[in-house]
């Protein structure tokens, strides 16, 4: 049940964009505002249609501009959430959810609000008003009515976006933990590098119109291009790691393939499963294990590959077991050090040097 999307056209916004989204696979749309990302839902959604596309589920086109092909947004099985939720407010939220579903009783309907309401965890707040719930629990709400839909394509418009930080962390464990259950193709559009780093399998760039790059995240993250038309002057890795416990000092050892890491305290249990957001530019390389360093995170590592960034800058990427994190140092250190693909080293990571909302809870997409 892959999605196939094929966009060109000359406006509104000019577009040539071309990808494949597999089932179960959550693709994330990132790039500046208005360079042509909801958009391109809302040519998958059916609510445009531009002068060449072809969009395919399953392998049945849903528009194909070469064929006259262009199926009826209604009849499009899409679940669409939106940044502001489009929640009608004179319904409760089971009611909301109840009203995206057909050709099904009223107690089959009422059944299956209470199911997806309680895979979203609001299996309690059914009958309360929009208004009466927060912003994170009517994006939740929105969620659960996409869902309603049955559909075979899942699209996320900016949806967290209209919400605090703190709940904003909660959603992405939402969906994480959505992602267990759901076979469709998602496609997330978002602006947050962070967010589509959080959560997305592969990433699509896009400025002005036009694909910067296309990959695995990992990939796109190290790719000098694709952070620049993101408009982020520091690439970063993804690192997967287990709580191992909690110091009296205030911080928490976490295991991972290489080794301990050290961070100030998580608000997680033991055996819990985390991803770390590494900036490249605060790893450090060292040929030798360094002594008398007060950065407590030393981890052996290979290097994969060595390549010119920005100016005198250098991306290395790194294996730490199985997992890849970048270093971005000088040419002239490149040099000192020697460095050649395959070569040893150790990383050197301060443990103040990652940032709050840089750690998350849940096992890598």
């Amino acid at each position: 049940m892959a999605l196939q999307v094929m966009v060109k056209a000359q406006g509104p916004i000019p577009l040539d964009v071309a990808f494949e989204v597999q089932p179960g696979e959550l693709l994330a749309l990132v790039g500046p505002s208005g360079s042509g990302k909801s958009t391109l839902l809302r040519t998958i959604a059916g609510l445009w249609v531009p002068a060449q596309a072809l969009v395919a589920v399953a392998g049945e086109a849903w528009v194909d501009t070469a064929r006259g092909v262009n199926l009826a947004a209604h009849l499009r099985h899409v679940g669409m959430v939106f940044q502001s939720y489009a929640l009608f407010p004179h319904m409760t939220a089971e009611a909301n959810v109840m009203s995206a579903m057909t050709a099904r009783t009223k107690a089959a309907q009422r059944d299956e609000a209470h199911r997806l309401l309680a895979l979203v965890n609001l299996h309690a707040l059914g009958a309360r008003m929009p208004a009466e719930l927060s912003g994170g629990q009517q994006q939740r709400v929105a969620v659960a009515r996409a869902l309603a839909r049955n559909p075979q394509v899942l699209l996320l418009d900016e949806p967290f976006s209209a919400v605090d930080r703190a709940t904003r962390e909660a959603l992405y464990a939402e969906i994480r933990a959505l992602r267990g259950v759901l076979d469709m193709p998602v496609v997330l559009v978002t602006h947050d590098v962070n967010e589509a780093q959080l959560l997305a399998d592969r990433m699509v760039v896009i400025e002005a119109g036009r694909m910067v790059a296309s990959g695995p995240t990992a990939v796109v993250m190290s790719d000098r291009l694709a952070l620049q038309a993101m408009g982020v002057r520091e690439a970063a890795a993804m690192l997967r790691a287990t709580v191992h416990s909690h110091a009296d000092d205030g911080m928490t050892r976490l295991t991972t393939r290489a080794g301990t890491l050290w961070l100030p305290r998580l608000d997680a249990a033991p055996g819990a499963q985390v991803r770390v957001r590494i900036m490249a530019h605060e790893v450090i390389l060292s040929r030798a294990h360094p002594e008398g360093l007060s950065a407590q995170n030393i981890l052996p590592v290979q290097v994969v590959d060595i390549s010119q960034a920005e100016g005198p800058a250098v991306m290395v990427r790194l294996a730490l077991g199985e997992e890849i994190i970048l270093a971005s140092i000088t040419s002239r250190a490149v040099a000192s050090l020697a460095l050649r693909p395959g070569d040893h080293v150790h990383a050197v990571l301060k443990s103040m040097s990652v940032a709050r909302d840089h750690v998350s809870l849940g096992d890598a997409p």
